[in-house]
């Protein structure tokens, strides 16, 4: 049995994550402020014996004897982490600090949850790793973004001069059950709408395209990541790489729904990216064949169902 740290364990993805480690036999120990993490996220793990709940916010030293540390905290929409910028940046940096320290201590491996805001709106196109990004420091989403990528150099400095056990991992759109109903990101923003026939709001032409990854299929890739030998480090990409645009999805939310939604245009949010899809090469090769197995409307049938039953929606 291993003794696994999840920080930002009551998140959509922590959540997730934490049950499957438990159904793996471990003994898990969720970390969450509960900022935007929820108890009713984690709630039915509570009576397993060997799951852990500490309210602690990342930016403050955490201390533990563990095993493996995943570390998830941080706001990840637009309208959680632009709320106080400056608190997102905090988490980013000052926690994976605090999580490299502890995993230093405890000769424990640790792994970033990275993502792909990293690559900005990018000009390459699918992203691979090695690509550096378009990023714009100074914008609104720079919070986010340029604390996901002072955290990734500072797992690399770690590894350089301490040879701590890292794992980066770069997380693509994912969506599922335990997403936040208000979080603005664009798969529950369009369910809800279509659930209340409200009209589906598409910012810009709708042609930019993203790729949407199930929940289950990146725990997979997270745990198939943290398993690999101590010489890898990655970054990997984590995603989907079946690009879709927004009004495709839209249309698909609308069909599953059998709903009465009409879709509205609205501006298009500053430096909001226009392509969005993962090169999962490196995740195939290094992760025993690593690829999403939930095709989009399998994912979509089980997270309208998730908002039906939490929103007592008929």
């Amino acid at each position: 049995m291993k003794r696994i740290l999840v920080t930002g364990g009551a998140g959509f993805i922590g959540s997730h994550l934490c049950e499957r480690l438990l159904d793996e036999g471990n003994d898990v120990i969720s970390l969450d402020n509960y900022f935007t993490g929820s108890k009713s996220n984690i709630i039915h793990l509570m009576n397993n014996k060997f799951f852990e709940v500490v309210r602690h916010d990342v930016t403050m030293p955490f201390f533990a004897e563990v095993d493996e540390i995943y570390n998830l905290a941080c706001p990840a929409s637009p309208i959680h982490y632009q709320i106080n910028g400056i608190k997102t940046i905090k988490t980013s940096v000052m926690g994976a600090i605090n999580m490299l320290g502890l995993a230093k201590r405890k000769k424990a491996k640790i792994l970033q949850a990275s993502t792909s805001e990293i690559y900005g709106d990018p000009k390459v196109h699918p992203q691979p790793e090695s690509y550096w990004g378009n990023v714009n420091t100074l914008g609104p989403r720079a919070c986010y973004d340029e604390g996901k990528r002072c955290a990734e150099t500072l797992f690399m400095n770690y590894l350089e001069q301490t040879n701590a056990r890292i794992k980066i991992i770069r997380i693509f759109n994912t969506y599922g059950p335990r997403m936040h109903p208000n979080d603005g990101r664009v798969v529950s923003n369009f369910i809800i709408q279509a659930l209340k026939n409200q009209d589906i709001t598409i910012y810009g032409t709708g042609n930019q395209s993203r790729s949407f990854q199930y929940v289950d299929d990146l725990v997979e890739g997270m745990i198939r990541m943290m398993n690999t030998p101590d010489e890898f480090h990655g970054p990997v990409n984590i995603g989907n790489p079946y690009e879709f645009t927004i009004l495709e999805l839209a249309q698909k939310v609308i069909e599953l729904t059998n709903s009465k939604s009409k879709l509205i245009f609205m501006p298009l949010p500053q430096d909001d990216p226009t392509q969005r899809q993962p090169d999962i090469s490196l995740a195939k090769e290094k992760l025993g064949g690593w690829e999403p197995k939930i095709q989009l409307e399998e994912g979509l049938l089980k997270t309208i169902d998730y908002f039906k039953r939490t929103l007592n929606f008929t």
